[in-house]
């Protein structure tokens, strides 16, 4: 748990603790707190959920791998897609279940028993809490397909919680956003404990409608009369307008505070990673000014050579990621604008109703990513704009877009992944080592195999079955 929540905590209980209080703790296991706040919940569920998307930690998520902007030097299993071998679907499943969703919902129950708060006060922390808690029911979906959603989080009624179509889960999600905005409108919420926007309810508001955005766009194919009410009612509400309403947790310079990146890439010691020759090799083609920030540049003043995917490579001999990637402050993205962008140039290019046009929001994606990367130079970007193979052009719509989207999405990989299942672009290699297709899904996890074994294999039926090349109901194309 990072040490800053643990000081907030403890400061926050000393100062709401009242003398008949104090007497009561005296027979309490202070090492065994039997209840902690709402605000210590809402923080330390927001920054597990934060470290989770930034993690490289092939213990904890490969969304690195199977988006194909790292790879491995020595240990290639995860590459070659083994999700087995180390359980990786299990600590996605326990680390959103038990730290993200479940530490949301105590939260809520505290919230709503707290007498010192107003009804505002409470609609406005229960609609932040439900933006994270929404954000995160989505990761699981996009992972794994069916998962067990209304009667999961009740441990102690219902063990065996059943599964429901995950179609049906994303229709709920948009409108718990929509409920949502009513909720962020009604008054003050988190500040100290908003990790990311610091009780800043007017971007609070942008985020949802921007989420709002991001599922309504995933399913544009699967459910096209949805996806445009939900989209346009989200672009007229207002979403993300630039790189400073960006969703971010800014992290700190010293553990245990730092980016899980320079956990992994710089305090770990090891030399587990390189650039994977995918990213490099569609990026040295474009000639692309982000290079110099996705990248290192160990073998030379404009050299790039990524790692031959899913094979072992040579530390020495391959591109590291880039440095600012190892630095410990390096902020962990939640939802930026260039990501908003990309769906706007998405839902514009399908004639929904909302502002601008498709080429308008496509340049300002790629602007944004550039920008954020550090690259100001306006010369520059339309130098790179205005590229064959970048400029936009509606008859090659799609590949564009998905090409772009998923290289500006090299620092949020569980969307880079989810771009490429969602417009088939770019073309990823194959891994040098099995060949294996990159997955679509993680299959679920062992213990539900094992401990929900009649709901996992109604569920593993209802999807068409338990295996990586089983598609996500929005995945159609």
């Amino acid at each position: 748990m990072k040490k800053y929540l643990i000081i907030f905590t403890v400061a926050f209980l000393f100062a709401s603790c009242s003398d008949d209080e104090k007497y009561e703790r005296l027979n309490q296991d202070p090492k065994n707190p039997t209840q902690v706040s709402e605000d210590f919940l809402f923080t330390s569920a927001t920054v597990s959920l934060g470290d989770f998307l930034a993690s490289p930690n092939v213990n904890i998520n490969i969304f690195r791998f199977v988006s194909q902007y790292l790879t491995a030097t020595t240990y290639v299993d995860e590459p070659n897609y083994d999700l087995t071998n180390r359980n990786i679907p299990q600590s996605q499943w326990s680390e959103i279940y038990r730290d993200v969703l479940l530490d949301l919902d105590d939260a809520k129950g505290y919230i709503n028993d707290n007498a010192d708060l107003s009804q505002s006060e409470k609609d406005a922390r229960i609609g932040q809490i439900e933006i994270i808690q929404v954000y995160a029911w989505q990761v699981l979906v996009d992972t794994f397909g069916d998962i067990p959603y209304n009667e999961a989080l009740q441990a102690e009624t219902n063990t065996l919680p059943a599964y429901e179509d995950d179609a049906v889960i994303y229709e709920d999600l948009i409108e718990r956003l929509q409920a949502a905005s009513t909720l962020l409108n009604s008054g003050q919420g988190f500040i100290g404990p908003d990790v990311i926007f610091g009780g800043d309810m007017s971007k609070w508001n942008k985020f949802n409608n921007s989420l709002q955005l991001r599922l309504a766009m995933r399913i544009s194919d699967s459910n096209p009369s949805l996806s445009k009410s939900a989209a346009e009612d989200a672009a007229s509400k207002g979403v993300f307008t630039g790189n400073q309403d960006n969703a971010i947790i800014a992290y700190q310079s010293s553990p245990p505070n730092t980016n899980p990146l320079w956990e992994d890439l710089v305090q770990s010691g090891r030399s587990d990673y390189v650039a994977a020759n995918t990213i490099v090799d569609i990026m040295n083609d474009l000639e692309d000014p982000r290079r110099t920030y996705y990248f290192d540049q160990n073998l030379g003043d404009g050299v790039y050579e990524g790692g031959i995917y899913g094979s072992q490579n040579p530390f020495s001999g391959s591109t590291h990621i880039g440095e600012a990637f190892r630095d410990p402050t390096h902020a962990g993205i939640y939802l930026d604008f260039a990501e908003v962008s990309f769906h706007l140039a998405t839902a514009s290019d399908l004639n929904y109703n909302v502002f601008g046009d498709t080429e308008t929001h496509y340049n300002n994606a790629i602007t944004a990513s550039m920008n954020y990367a550090g690259i100001d130079d306006q010369d520059a970007i339309d130098t790179y704009l205005s590229k064959p193979n970048v400029s936009y052009d509606p008859a090659n719509s799609n590949a564009l877009i998905g090409t772009q989207f998923w290289i500006a999405m090299f620092d949020n990989p569980l969307e880079g992944w989810s771009t490429w299942r969602k417009y088939d672009e770019p073309s990823l290699n194959l891994p040098g080592s099995t060949e294996n297709p990159v997955p679509v899904r993680y299959t679920y996890p062992v213990n539900e195999q094992n401990l929900n074994e009649a709901n996992y294999n109604e569920a593993s039926q209802a999807i068409g079955g338990d295996t990586q090349q089983t598609p996500i109901f929005w995945d159609v194309n």
